[in-house]
């Protein structure tokens, strides 16, 4: 029981989770559309998820200079599209499983270059993102009425 004395006690702010979810959904079924679009054969680089992680990277560069430097603090935001749609947009554990499932089918060229390649790129595309989102609100340190 000493655990649970030092678990925080607050809200259940069930709004925010309500608003999470409906962000997830969404992006959850943007992922299932992409997949849909790009289908994996099990052997081969696996396109939709590396698009939708890459793109969700990206994505979240860009958020998070709109939330952090130019929007107005808002309760739902962040909860809502980072949470919500670009986490279920974005997946670790499908990329982890192809790239578990490509080793088994003995291809590890394969895997090692989705490992990488998705690693590399993530990270290139968030730096991007930020890029993209300060060249497009230069003055991006002072808040803008939007």
């Amino acid at each position: 029981m000493e655990n649970d004395e030092k678990r925080p006690r607050g809200p259940l702010h069930a709004d925010v989770l309500a608003v999470i979810s409906a962000g997830g959904s969404l992006g959850s079924l943007g992922r299932w559309g992409v997949g849909e679009l790009l289908p994996w054969s099990g052997t081969t680089f696996p396109w939709a998820t590396f698009v939708v992680n890459v793109s969700g990277a990206l994505a979240l560069g860009v958020l998070m200079v709109f939330v952090l430097e130019v929007w107005r603090p808002h309760r739902y935001v962040r909860p809502f599209v980072g949470i919500g749609v670009l986490g279920g947009w974005t997946t670790f554990s499908t990329y982890a499983l192809e790239a578990r499932d490509l080793l088994a089918a003995g291809r590890p060229a394969t895997a090692f270059a989705y490992v990488g390649g998705s690693l590399v790129a993530g990270l290139v595309a968030v730096w991007l993102g930020i890029l993209a989102a300060r060249l497009l609100v230069p003055s991006s340190h002072q808040e803008v009425p939007w």
